[in-house]
Parts: C-alpha cells; structure tokens; sequence
C-alpha cells in the first residue's frame, strides 16, 4: 500500500447560505456578499492590510485546518483586479503575510510535533489567475491565500489508493509533460538559485513514504529547521524560489502560444532564462509538442494556463525536515494533491460536529497568539 496517492473523505457541515437561483456556484464565490458572509460566518482575526484568518467552510481536513486570505473584495470590485500572489504585495504587506504565516507554522509544529505521527504543511496557490477566459466563473476565491494543514498519517495509511489518473494529479496531462520532457532543465534552471538557508535536495530525496509524493519537483531543505523560519532570510528566498518559477512559466508559455523566445519583461533571472532555457533543445521539445496538442486538441486547449499559476509548499518530511516544493498548478487542483491526498468532502453534519470543538479550540488559540504578537483585531461571529 505504501507510495500511492490516498484518497481520504472529509465531512463538512451545510454553508448557511443558498446560492441565488440563475448563479454558478464558482461565479457566486468570489461576490463581495459572499465574501462578506464568510467573514461574519467564520471569521476569526483581520488585519489593518486585510488579510483574514478563517475557519474553512469545506475544509480539507478536521484535525486542524485554516486560511489567510489577503481580503481585497470590497476594495476593489473587479475579482480580475485582486492581487493573487505575494509578488503583487507591498513590501509592508509581505512582511505581514510571511509573519502570519510563520506563526501559524510554528502553532501547527508545537501541537503536532511527531514527524511519523503528522503530516504537517501549508501552502500558497495561485489557482484562478489564469481560469480560461471562456469558462463560467473561477474555480476557487480569486485572490492571494495560504492554506494550513495537519493529517494523521496512520488515517493517511488506512486510506484507500487514489485513482492514478485523477486529472488532479495528473495535472491534465501538463505534470507528465514536465516529467518526462522537462524535468533536468527545470531542476537545473532552479539550482543555479543564489541561496543560503534554502538548500537543494536531489530529486525525490523529500517524497512522502506513504503517497509517494511530491513527484519530481525541484525541492529545498530549510537549513537550521523551524528556528530558521524566524528569519526574513527564509522570507527572502521563499521569495527567490517563487520568482525563478514564475521566470520558467513564463519563458516556457510564451514559446507554446506565440513561439517567442524573448526574454520576459521584468524577468528576475535574465542571464539563466538565455544560459539554461532558451539554448536547451528539451525546453524547445516540450514547447513544441504542447503547441502541436493545443492547435490539435480544443479540450486540451481550453484547459491551459496562459498566465503563471503555481502551488508553493511547506511541508514536514518524514524524518522531520521542512521543505519547500514548487509546482505548476493543474485546473481543480488543491494543495493536498501535490503531497498525493485527494480530498473527497462531503456533507455530514453530525460527523463534523463531533471534530468541531477540537477544531475550532486550536483555532482561537492560534487566533490569540496572533493578537498578542499585534498581527490582527479578533472578529466576533456566532459560535465565537
């Protein structure tokens, strides 16, 4: 059973809340009033910048499972306008977000501290920047948001096996396309990476033992551990690794839909986007066949990202080592599925009453460690 994705099934109560009728779901997520109604909802700290801290509706796990949302729903209207990674943030609002992050990490570590007892992660993702333009709505909440999450891993264990082929993890075809054709230049583009408390690890050297992933990403180890995480050092080049992506993403999408080779506007590594991709004939390979299969295939083409869409993970390995994983972002895709969980969530409100107190204690205890270190003002909701 063991190096297999798992599929795990997660109870959620009913959203009190009815979607209007003549609505989709999706197009009904990222409106301002319903942006407004999971804050009065589920709220549990807001910040002066507007990042949220809130329980999941529908979370992904029980055990403990939260989000930052950097709420920008009513200052700018226009869901296209909100800024959905941490490039597009003041320096002001970085701080802040890499400080909310680092005291959520560090809550998770100490109530959780067993490496063979607990899968413990978070992760950003930038899933909706790129939703295809002729699709109805954004799959998720369009705008910036980290995810925070711990599993048990002997549930993990006794879960069943995923189906190999879910496009979650297959990543519609593109994650076997980086594997195959893409893999060495992507690691060697990454290693050239000026960093000090980011150590490169060799492939697959941080795969989980259960699910087998993360599968052929570039991946670092925090040098020093968690007391690294107390360093804007560790913010700097948790930076770094999102601008070496974002320089690949671009440079590789912009020869698949215009065969354009010039260097980015704005790129952060100029020299290794000539150095290492453009004089690689794999990084052309790959371009090419993507293009052929988009002019071929509409489905296909419907499914790609333009523009770059990313998961950035920082997870606990199985010896106890935090470790930073980038990767491309699938459509649908969840933070969970580049670990190798997939998430089934279902309604079962009797279920998710019996983990709603252990659940929602640790909540409001990491929401006062978050006020005692002035990085948020508490929100009163029903329940709190």
């Amino acid at each position: 059973m063991a190096g297999a994705p798992r599929m795990v099934t997660t109870p959620h109560r009913k959203i009190p809340m009815d979607i209007p009728e003549g609505i989709a779901p999706t197009e009904f997520f990222n409106s301002p009033c319903n942006l407004r109604h999971l804050t009065r909802e589920n709220g549990l700290l807001r910040t002066k910048e507007g990042f949220l801290l809130y329980r999941k509706a529908i979370g992904h796990s029980n055990l403990f499972d939260t989000s930052i949302i950097f709420d920008t729903s009513h200052k700018v209207l226009d869901p296209m306008g909100r800024p959905v990674r941490r490039d597009q943030l003041t320096r002001e609002e970085s701080i802040v977000f890499s400080r909310m992050t680092k005291v959520v990490t560090h809550y998770m570590l100490e109530k959780y501290p067993d490496p063979g007892e607990h899968l413990v992660f978070c992760g950003e993702a930038s899933l909706d920047a790129t939703w295809p333009l002729n699709k109805p709505g954004v799959p998720s909440i369009r705008m910036m948001h980290n995810h925070f999450m711990v599993f048990e891993k002997a549930m993990l264990e006794a879960a069943p096996e995923a189906d190999a082929d879910n496009p979650n993890l297959t990543d519609s075809g593109q994650n076997g396309l980086f594997l195959q054709y893409l893999r060495d230049v992507y690691l060697r583009f990454f290693d050239v990476l000026r960093l000090q408390v980011l150590k490169p690890l060799p492939p697959d050297d941080g795969c989980l033992r259960i699910t087998g992933y993360p599968q052929g990403l570039p991946s670092w180890e925090v040098v020093g551990g968690e007391k690294t995480l107390d360093k804007g050092q560790f913010w700097k080049e948790y930076d770094l690794v999102l601008a070496g992506f974002l320089d690949f993403y671009r440079a590789f999408f912009a020869l698949v839909a215009a065969e354009d080779a010039r260097i980015p506007k704005d790129a952060a590594y100029p020299d290794q986007i000539e150095d290492i991709l453009l004089y690689s004939d794999q990084f052309h390979q790959a371009a090419r066949m993507l293009r052929l299969r988009v002019m071929e295939d509409p489905m296909f083409a419907n499914e790609i990202r333009w523009q770059p869409a990313y998961k950035q993970l920082l997870y606990r390995d199985d010896t106890g080592r935090l470790i930073v994983t980038i990767s491309q972002n699938s459509v649908g895709n969840a933070i969970t599925e580049l670990l190798g969980i997939v998430v089934k969530r279902i309604a079962d409100e009797d279920a998710y009453a019996k983990a709603e107190p252990h659940l929602l204690k640790q909540l409001l205890e990491l929401r006062g460690r978050l006020v005692m270190y002035n990085l948020g003002t508490p929100i009163s909701t029903a329940l709190w």
